[in-house]
């Protein structure tokens, strides 16, 4: 059996995939950057070396998005991926509500949610 593939989509699609890859990284060195400006482990040189490099790295991201025509569907995955992330972290937060989801017996673990009425958390775990 034939795949066939249209490569021009699976190109946008793992530069789009990369691209959201860097951007979550790009933002954990941000934050772990403010945490350390904050404790005071920084010289105000290396401050403002770290904080011209992160500005670099934004723009190079801008330029890439726009030059692929990518930045809508980057958009879209690192909407997906922060939904997961923050599902995950909400599980893992409230493990009564992911008991209570999984049903009676344990469940399968499927996440099919049952409609409680208590939310699904989808924010501040950022």
């Amino acid at each position: 059996m034939a795949l066939t593939v249209d490569e021009k989509s699976l190109k946008h699609g793992v530069l789009t995939l990369v691209v959201t890859l860097v951007e979550v990284i790009q933002e954990a060195l941000e934050r772990q950057a403010l945490r350390r400006m904050e404790g005071g482990d920084l010289t105000p040189e290396e401050t403002e070396r770290l904080g011209e490099a992160l500005l670099e790295l934004d723009e190079a991201m801008k330029e890439i998005k726009d030059e692929h025509g990518i930045t809508v569907s980057v958009a879209d995955l690192h909407r997906g991926l922060d939904e997961v992330v923050d599902d995950v972290v909400d599980k893992l937060v409230n493990p009564a509500r992911w008991a209570e989801e999984a049903g009676p017996g344990g469940g399968s673990g499927t996440g099919t949610g049952t409609g409680t009425g208590t939310g699904t958390g989808t924010g501040g775990a950022r």
